[in-house]
Formats: C-alpha cells, sequence, structure tokens
C-alpha cells in the first residue's frame, strides 16, 4: 500500500509552506496533513478563493453556514482555529487579517499548482469523492458513527431509497481520515452484479495485491443489499484477519454479521404546524433548511417569506422528509414555483423524475433510486408490494390478510412478505397499543401504486378493501374512520 497516489485533481492551491488540495479538501505542510474542522475549511476555501480581497462577515457566514442561522461569534471562533493551525502571526508570515467594520481578508500570495504526487507512507489516503454541496440536518447520527466506529470497528447504516445513507457514509469518512494511518477508501458495490466478484472489485478499488492484514483504514461498503450474503462472509473474515481494520456499510436492510451495530438513517425534521408562525423557528427543522438552500442554489434570490412557510412544510411533509426528494423537488422551483410544486405533489413520483446530472445513476431521479430496490425483489415480493400500495393509511398484518391474502399468497406466506419489505426499508413498521401497524413512504407508495396500476389488478383490490372496511366497521359496531381500520 506504498504506491504513489495523485492527490489532487485541478484545484491546487499554494500560499507559504501549505498545498490546499480543495478537492479532497486536505491541506498539506510539505508531506504532513493538517488537523482542520469542516467549517474551518469551509472559511479557507472562502478566503483563499478571494485572496486579496475583503469578505465581509455576513458572505462568509452565509457561504459556510448557508441553511442556519449562526452568531458572529462562531465566526470568530473558527477563524482563531484557522489561524491557530495555520500558525498565523509566527515567523512574521501573515494569512488572515481582519479588517474593521468591513470582514476577513487573505493577504498571503496565492498559486495555483499542478498535480503532484505524494508518497502514501506519509499522509492517509482516500478515494473519496469531492463533496459539491453542502450536508443538512445529519450532524447528529454522523457525531454517533465518528465516535462509535473506531471502537465498535463495523457498523451499518440502513435505510430506504434517498434517506441518505451514502451521504451520511461520506461525511464520515471525511471526519475520520486523519485518525486511520492508511486512511478511508469508499468501495461501491452496486457496480457488482455477481456475488464472486465482490472481492476483486474490493481489491482492484484498493490497489491491495499484498492483502489487508496490515492496514490501519476504514473501509466503507456502499450498496450492500444486493449482496448481502458476500459481504456478510467478508466482513466476518475482515475483522478476523486485519485487527486494525473498521468497517462501515451501508443497505437497505442490515447484514445480520457478527459483531454489526446497526443504524438507522432517519429522515430529516419536518416542522409541525406549530411553527408555521415564524420563518426563523421553521428554518430550525432540517427538511426545511435543505429545501431552501438548494431552492437558492437553483433559483437566484430566493427567499423563504412567513406565507410561504404552509406551502413549504406541506412539500416536505409529504416527501416524507427524504432528502433526495426533497432536493429533486426545489430544483424545479425556478419552472414551478411554491405554488405550483404544492400542487403537483399529488403526482409526485412524476414530479420527480427530472435528475441531477452529476449523481450516480440510482441517485439521478426519485424512480432511479427505487428502480434500484424494487428490481432485487423476488416476483412475489414485487406482488405484495404492489399489493399492500392499495394502503392509503398504516395498515396492520390482519388487514393485509383480509385484502390481499388468495389461494396464491396465503397468510403465512403472506405475514413472511411484508416483514422482508419492512426488513428491506420499503415499509416503515411501528408499534400501537401493542399491534405492529405498516405504512408506506408516500413516494414508495406512489412507485408501487403506478406498479400495480399497470398490472391491471387495483381495480380487483380497491374492491377487496372497500369490503374488508366493510366487514371491519359491521364488526365493530361503530362508523370508524377507514384510517383506524387499515
Amino acid at each position: 500500500m506504498n504506491s504513489l497516489t495523485d492527490l489532487t485533481s485541478d484545484a491546487v492551491l499554494r500560499f507559504g509552506p501549505y498545498a490546499f488540495h480543495m478537492s479532497q479538501r486536505l491541506i498539506l505542510e510539505g508531506d504532513r496533513p493538517l488537523r482542520m474542522g469542516g467549517r474551518a475549511l469551509d472559511i479557507l476555501q472562502v478566503l483563499v478563493e478571494r485572496a486579496g480581497h475583503v469578505v465581509s462577515k455576513d458572505e462568509l457566514i452565509a457561504r459556510v453556514w448557508p441553511t442556519s442561522v449562526v452568531e458572529e461569534i462562531n465566526l470568530r471562533v473558527h477563524i482563531a482555529a484557522l489561524r491557530r493551525a495555520l500558525g498565523d502571526g509566527q515567523n512574521g508570515q501573515r494569512y488572515i487579517v481582519n479588517i474593521p467594520q468591513r470582514g476577513y481578508s487573505f493577504i498571503a500570495p496565492v498559486q495555483r499548482g499542478t498535480p503532484v504526487f505524494i508518497d502514501s507512507a506519509h499522509k492517509p489516503q482516500h478515494n473519496l469523492p469531492a463533496r459539491l454541496t453542502s450536508i443538512t440536518g445529519r450532524d447528529s447520527i454522523v457525531g454517533s458513527v465518528v465516535r462509535q466506529l473506531p471502537v465498535r470497528r463495523f457498523m451499518t447504516l440502513i435505510g430506504p431509497a434517498g434517506i441518505g445513507k451514502t451521504t451520511v457514509a461520506l461525511r464520515v469518512a471525511e471526519l475520520l481520515l486523519q485518525h486511520y494511518r492508511d486512511g478511508v477508501w469508499m468501495v461501491d458495490l452496486s457496480a457488482v452484479d455477481d456475488p464472486s466478484q465482490v472481492v476483486n472489485h474490493l481489491m482492484n478499488t484498493l490497489h491491495a495485491d499484498a492483502g489487508l492484514t496490515s492496514l490501519h483504514a476504514l473501509l466503507v461498503l456502499d450498496n450492500c443489499e444486493h449482496v448481502l450474503e458476500r459481504c456478510r462472509t467478508l466482513i466476518d473474515d475482515l475483522l478476523t484477519t486485519a485487527p486494525r481494520l473498521s468497517i462501515l456499510t451501508t443497505s437497505r436492510e442490515p447484514l445480520q454479521a457478527q459483531g454489526e451495530t446497526v443504524l438507522r438513517v432517519p429522515p430529516l425534521m419536518v416542522p409541525p404546524a406549530s411553527a408555521l408562525y415564524s420563518v426563523s423557528e421553521a428554518m430550525g427543522y432540517s427538511a426545511v433548511q435543505l429545501f431552501v438552500s438548494r431552492a437558492r442554489a437553483r433559483q437566484q434570490g430566493f427567499t423563504l417569506r412567513e406565507q410561504d412557510l404552509k406551502a413549504v412544510r406541506d412539500i416536505c411533509r409529504r416527501l416524507d422528509g427524504l432528502p433526495l426528494a426533497i432536493e429533486l423537488a426545489a430544483a424545479q422551483i425556478d419552472a414551478l414555483a411554491l405554488v405550483g410544486l404544492q400542487a403537483q405533489l399529488d403526482n409526485c413520483f412524476q414530479l420527480l423524475t427530472q435528475g441531477r446530472r452529476t449523481a450516480v445513476p440510482r441517485h439521478q431521479t426519485l424512480k432511479a433510486a427505487l428502480d434500484w430496490s424494487y428490481e432485487r425483489l423476488s416476483p412475489l415480493e414485487q406482488m405484495v408490494l404492489q399489493h399492500l400500495a392499495v394502503f392509503k393509511m398504516a395498515f396492520t398484518l390482519d388487514a393485509a390478510i383480509g385484502v390481499i391474502s388468495c389461494a396464491v399468497l396465503p397468510p403465512m406466506h403472506l405475514l413472511a412478505m411484508v416483514e422482508r419489505l419492512a426488513g428491506k426499508s420499503l415499509l416503515s413498521v411501528e408499534q400501537v397499543n401493542g399491534t405492529a401497524r405498516y405504512r408506506f413512504l408516500n413516494t414508495t407508495r406512489s412507485y408501487a401504486l403506478e406498479k400495480l396500476e399497470t398490472s391491471g389488478h387495483l381495480p380487483a383490490l380497491e374492491l377487496s378493501h372497500a369490503h374488508y372496511n366493510s366487514r371491519a366497521r359491521w364488526i365493530s359496531g361503530v362508523q370508524l374512520p377507514a384510517e383506524l381500520i387499515e
């Protein structure tokens, strides 16, 4: 693992003894990496890009904290940390100066460097992609993984399509880069269709001809759900033979491997109705922060107003707080405006087919993300997912049996299928008064319902659903709302 690796793309900025590899978010003093927090790096990037010019405090705060309301003291704290890391003022060298009443300026000469090769024995290595946008609402789960992973060694992030598992994993990898002598390595398994090729793909990604037993490194195995069994045996072997290796996996379901710690990635926080009277209060919720941030990137001058709060909350709520869905919706703000965007949510699945060209194919559209899950289901699982889409609200297992069980799908088989779909994050489950109730995300139900309509079975299932509700009301002797029956 002592091969020479190109650290840079096109952006290497040099000042004093430092080289700022911007796409890797790495600063080297000679061949020694500097320890520096993410916010300090963000501030430095803004100042270096504008070297010789004064950047106002308001502009710095807006660039570094685009979706948060922060005090000027936060900026001063990070500027001070940045100066300490750079040795600002030592040996007569100054980098960042405060211009009273105006802001800050980077005053040292800056040169754009050419790509260089650096011996991996003297630096943390990685193959992490450059992060193009800020990360919103993930501080808690990222912090939890960063604290636990070096000790627990093996953790899995699970959740449905579009929830942001890869985003969380990449941020964890960025923050732990300095912790591992041999760095962090991202291995995308979505490109592997044959489980027998998993090991070859891993070794090729790491250029590890000599093996992994001596590595002090973090492996991020992304998208394990379709090769679970092979990943399970591989990880068991790695944890045994490479005692200084840590492994972070992402999957739509747990790997169920020995020593696995599972964390479910939650949706972003959607504000309650009580938060719709203040822009600042609504902006305290991560779903709104993400929507506003992406809308501003798409439509110059976009500002969240008090009269917009109900529409934005409705959009975020009906998109289940899914980061991918919210980003794709916000990307259409210039074409539809808020009112038009909200009106289109009844057809949310079609609305969210406009993609992100810079993303990997399965993340370019919500349909692509759901296709990835659906195509890896068995035919029976696909059929059950489609049929369950007849339920608009949460439903019990008894309701599922009453509506869709048949000779082809007897009750015990149906129960097993529902549990498997919940395990694959295609259904959520919660306990209500001791009874398990299952629920679709709105976006997943729209996808499954479209499949059901195409199959031609929707009318028969709607009739069965209506008959079940009528029987349930008659048995109860009370006119119950449909959602309580389902």
